[in-house]
């Protein structure tokens, strides 16, 4: 066996070498990518993990061919802001067959439970929500 180093074991110029300026260079993308990643997790988590209206079906019917009937529990974190919340319909093979607005005023309670009817293409199968927001179209809105 011999004792010679690694080093002087293959020539020299194939291979990198693990100088100090190279990993201090790494260590700084790596802090760098670190950094940009936490931005990110936090700039998400203030969009979508934490909302400021939640809802969930809570039962629907279905009524005929044509129509669904759908109660949903609203949460608002500020109950005296209206909110609107959209509903479908989805038939069996799960593909949207109505669709509807809900205008929810504003309420003394976070906690809401709101019944609508939805109007359908074919039978459907199934109601959900398709999400809730505080932004209200103007349509939505009374003169």
């Amino acid at each position: 066996m011999s004792d010679t180093s690694t080093r002087d074991r293959y020539p020299a110029g194939r291979y990198p070498s693990t100088s100090g300026a190279n990993r201090g260079r790494r260590w700084v993308f790596t802090a760098l990518g670190a950094a940009a990643g936490l931005v990110l997790a936090f700039v998400l988590f203030q969009q979508i993990g934490n909302p400021d209206v939640e809802s969930e079906v809570v039962a629907f019917e279905v009524i005929d061919d044509s129509t669904l009937d759908l109660q949903l529990k609203v949460t608002r974190k500020d109950p005296s802001q209206e909110a609107v919340c959209i509903v479908r319909a989805r038939s069996r093979d799960g593909s949207e067959t109505g669709r509807r607005e809900i205008l929810l005023p504003p309420s003394d309670s976070a906690t809401v439970v709101v019944a609508s009817t939805v109007k359908t293409s074919q039978r459907p199968g199934m109601g959900d929500v398709y999400g809730c927001s505080f932004e209200i179209p103007d349509y939505l809105r009374t003169p």
